[in-house]
């Protein structure tokens, strides 16, 4: 049974009425009451004459709450609570309009608003003998909605009111205008809450002003249902049946762990079955000979039956079918919220959820009959990447320390070398940075810092030198910017040998260690920073930590790292509290210390640096909570500053479809800027972007120069997609000597897909002449890193000859385990409504050609 009760009938002006009947029913005064006493005894024979009568006349009856009640224990009270809930909800059938219009607005037990029960969309109460005439004189169809709840669920969830019915159909308005096929601005409806007995119900009233528009199939009232079922139960949908047992809900998390276990092995196992490879071959050979679009939709019944004995085939497997079953509980879990009858057991080939396969099937079929080279096994480079950037080092100047560190040098003359935090100084760099309420103002942060310059002050100097490196209110110009590094470099050595102090000590460290206005020099930088840090110089330690951790101008140690990490944290270094999480994650033995003083020290200096790595710690949930909108305030904080690592991490914040903030429009013009601030994980995100044609115009000429910047900046998987692109000569002429090119450096790179790819092609030597000894190295090295497709290859030497059926077999598993995953996703993410791809592209067409970003409000949006 159902959680929700959904009739959605209409009345026809000319129909025939029983008006005894009604008059009866609407006027009466209240429901008979029956005695405590005699309540529990069994329904008597006029009763039970009565209901055979009525379930003749309403067949439908038996789908109410209270026929369930009464067949579950037939006594005079169960009854008699079904005999008025059928002449209730069946009034409609039974009554003029205007005489059912009085009876939800005035009968007992209707929840009153004024003199009567009905509300609307108007804001001002309503006139009941207007409402019956407007009703009564209505040339077209009415229709009558009743939706009826458990009286346990109704309280629980506060439906047991007229006002939160009022705002619940207020809000699905549109949603009933669009199942009744009912233009928006013709519909209207009126509605009255029935706190009745152990079901309270809203009957609702709902018709067009053109008396020929309008109509309601079975399949809309279905989704009519679902999406109020959605609306009432959506926190039950998220955590289903939360709060009926848990067992339960034992068992549906369960479930979940079993399905994302079994897609693991799906995902990472191969396929090996004679059928499969014979279905393939026939299919492959079948399509050489199919002119036409070759698409499941498209192909003639013969061969759609050979997909689909190919899909089901697949079925068999032990893992897609346990992987399946699991699929199908998880499914009807939610389901059961608001369908009467669970849909049945189908074949995979014939589950419209899985459909995708069916063309996937078809693709890897071509393949084989064209003898493509494919490159398998590399679905998850993406996620592979990610995982290498969220633990790549810190930049060399990742950090400005905070005001209080720097000693004045009060006792320099004017022009003279000297640090000072001068009035003018501090005015500088609040116009650069800006504050809370302020936008940074790079004209008259410039102006100032060339006024303390011109002074001497070698701070003032610095902070020039980084607005032209990043082109922070001039034209960028790495020539300038050079000069001014020149200049601050050496002022601080001019400083330092009249006077020692440990923070220029510090200071001409950084410089070496980055390569501003002097040679970059790790040695250098080291000694520098160990001057200083053995003066308990809080930021030298953290500097020289990062040095031995790294390996960078002294030997790699890591407990000389940890030891320098831990002597900064304790002086409330947030960057050090940072570093020894991450080593504390990674299995040197602590918890986790989430107070790093990041916000305090933000605060302070309002700094580019801090304010992008408060943003990554919020996204990623390190060390803190994970707090995406919190990130993503202070990652455009810093983004609007020039840091090329917020403007790439917000393109990747706005480009997941898992972040709930999704906006393509912010993404590819985060990207762009840090693309053209020369970051090489923006020009290869940027460039899948141009190759894909997703949400810019494809330009693959604009995606390989793209991906040519990333590779020429030693990105592997830049170089990968290059050797991709010229292998398969698709998008781009074919150029093998190229594609070998890249995909070498990337293997040497130790990039597994492209040591796979390698191996393969010297292994069939199609492209490329045979060499075994160079295939048997690469496929050695990509299966030492887990692939398993190369390992299959070490493993079967002589499949060589012809892999593409098994590989085709294996792969359509692999596709197959991602829509699974995707299932989980949705089923596991509580309620939605999902339109499909077509349907989605339609909406964003209609959106664009609006007016609107194409991206504007743009859901991520389930079905059932």
């Amino acid at each position: 049974m159902p959680r929700i009760i959904f009739k959605c009938r209409y009345i026809k002006n000319s129909a025939v009425h029983l008006e005894n009947v009604v008059e009866y029913i609407a006027t009466r005064e209240g429901v008979e009451k029956i005695s405590p006493d005699i309540r529990m005894l069994p329904a008597t024979q006029k009763q039970e004459q009565f209901i055979t009568d009525i379930l003749s006349q309403f067949p439908d009856s038996v789908d109410l709450f209270e026929y369930e009640d009464y067949m579950k224990q037939p006594t005079m009270e169960t009854a008699s609570e079904f005999i008025s809930a059928v002449l209730d909800q069946n009034l409609d059938q039974l009554s003029h309009q205007e005489v059912y219009v009085n009876y939800i607005a005035t009968r007992p037990r209707a929840e009153k608003l004024g003199n009567h029960g009905l509300f609307s969309d108007a804001g001002t109460p309503l006139v009941l003998s207007r409402v019956m005439s407007e009703i009564a004189e209505h040339a077209g169809n009415v229709w009558t909605p009743i939706i009826s709840l458990r009286r346990k669920d109704a309280a629980r969830l506060g439906y047991d009111n007229a006002a939160a019915w009022m705002a619940l159909i207020r809000k699905q308005r549109n949603m009933f205008a669009e199942q009744m096929k009912i233009a928006p601005e013709n519909l209207r409806w009126y509605a009255a809450f029935h706190n009745e007995g152990h079901h309270p119900h809203c009957h609702m009233l709902v018709y067009s002003i053109n008396p020929r528009e309008g109509y309601v199939t079975k399949s809309a009232i279905d989704k009519m249902r679902s999406s109020m079922a959605r609306e009432i139960f959506q926190q039950d949908l998220i955590q289903i049946y939360s709060e009926q047992t848990t067992q339960r809900n034992e068992l549906a998390e369960k479930s979940r762990e079993v399905l994302k276990e079994i897609i693991g092995r799906m995902s990472g196992s191969l396929c090996e079955s004679e059928t499969m490879e014979a279905l393939l071959s026939y299919l492959a050979e079948r399509l050489k000979h199919t002119s036409g679009k070759k698409q499941y939709g498209y192909l003639k019944a013969p061969l759609k039956t050979a997909v689909d004995k190919i899909v089901d085939e697949l079925a068999k497997d032990a893992r897609v079918a346990e992987a399946y079953a699991k699929w199908q509980e998880l499914r009807n879990e939610v389901l059961s919220t608001y369908m009467d009858k669970l849909p049945g057991s189908v074949s995979l080939s014939q589950q419209k959820e899985f459909k995708h396969i069916k063309n996937m099937v078809i693709t890897e079929a071509m393949n084989i009959g064209g003898h493509h080279f494919t490159f398998e096994g590399d679905e998850s480079a993406d996620e592979l990447q990610a995982s290498v950037e969220s633990d790549s080092p810190l930049p060399a100047d990742e950090y400005q320390e905070a005001i209080d560190e720097a000693p004045e040098d009060d006792e320099a003359d004017a022009g003279n070398p000297h640090i000072k935090w001068s009035d003018r100084y501090k005015e500088a760099r609040t116009f650069l940075y800006g504050g809370n309420d302020t936008e940074p103002d790079f004209i008259q942060a410039l102006r100032l810092f060339l006024e303390e310059a011109e002074a001497g002050n070698a701070l003032a100097m610095h902070d020039l030198g980084r607005m032209y490196a990043d082109g922070l209110g001039v034209s960028m110009d790495t020539d300038i910017a050079f000069m001014w590094y020149e200049k601050a470099f050496s002022a601080f050595m001019d400083i330092e040998a009249n006077r020692k102090s440990r923070y220029v000590e510090y200071r001409i460290g950084k410089m070496h260690a980055a390569g501003l206005g002097t040679e970059q020099d790790y040695a250098e930088a080291a000694g520098w920073f160990e001057m200083a840090a053995s003066r308990n110089h809080k930021y030298a330690q953290y500097s020289l930590a990062g040095l031995y951790y790294r390996g960078q101008g002294v030997s790699q140690d890591y407990e000389m790292a940890f030891q320098l990490y831990g002597k900064a944290a304790v002086q409330r270094v947030p960057y050090a509290c940072y570093e020894l999480a991450k080593m504390y994650r990674d299995g040197i033995g602590t918890e986790k210390n989430a107070d790093y003083g990041f916000k305090r020290l933000e605060e302070q200096s309002h700094d580019d640096k801090l304010q992008y790595r408060l943003g990554q710690m919020l996204y990623t949930g390190t060390g803190t909570e994970k707090d995406i909108p919190a990130a993503i305030e202070y990652l455009e904080k810093a983004a609007r500053l020039g840091n090329v690592h917020a403007q790439y991490m917000l393109g990747r914040i706005y480009s997941d479809t898992d972040s709930g903030h999704v906006n393509m429009e912010k993404a590819v013009e985060w990207l762009t800027k840090a693309a053209d601030s020369g970051s090489s994980m923006a020009q290869y995100a940027l460039g899948k972007l141009y190759r894909d044609g997703t949400h810019v115009a494809k330009d693959i000429g604009k995606a390989v120069e793209l991906f040519t910047k990333a590779a020429e900046q030693n990105n592997s998987f830049a170089m990968y997609q290059l050797g991709k692109l010229y292998l398969l000569g698709e998008d781009i002429p074919k150029d093998v000597e190229a594609a070998v090119k890249w995909l070498t450096k990337s293997a040497e790179l130790g990039n597994q897909y492209a040591q796979y790819a390698l191996g393969k092609l010297y292994l069939i030597g199609r492209d490329v002449p045979r060499d075994r000894d160079a295939a048997v190295r690469w496929l050695t090295l990509s299966a030492e890193q887990g692939n398993i497709y190369a390992r299959f290859f070490l493993d079967h030497p002589d499949s060589f000859r012809d892999p593409s059926l098994f590989l085709a077999a294996t792969r359509l598993l692999h596709h197959l385990s991602r829509i699974f995953r995707d299932e989980q996703k949705r089923l596991s993410s509580g309620p939605g409504m999902q339109t499909d791809s077509k349907l989605r592209r339609k909406i964003r067409e209609k959106k664009i050609a609006q007016g609107h970003a194409p991206d504007d409000h743009e859901l991520r949006q389930t079905t059932y």
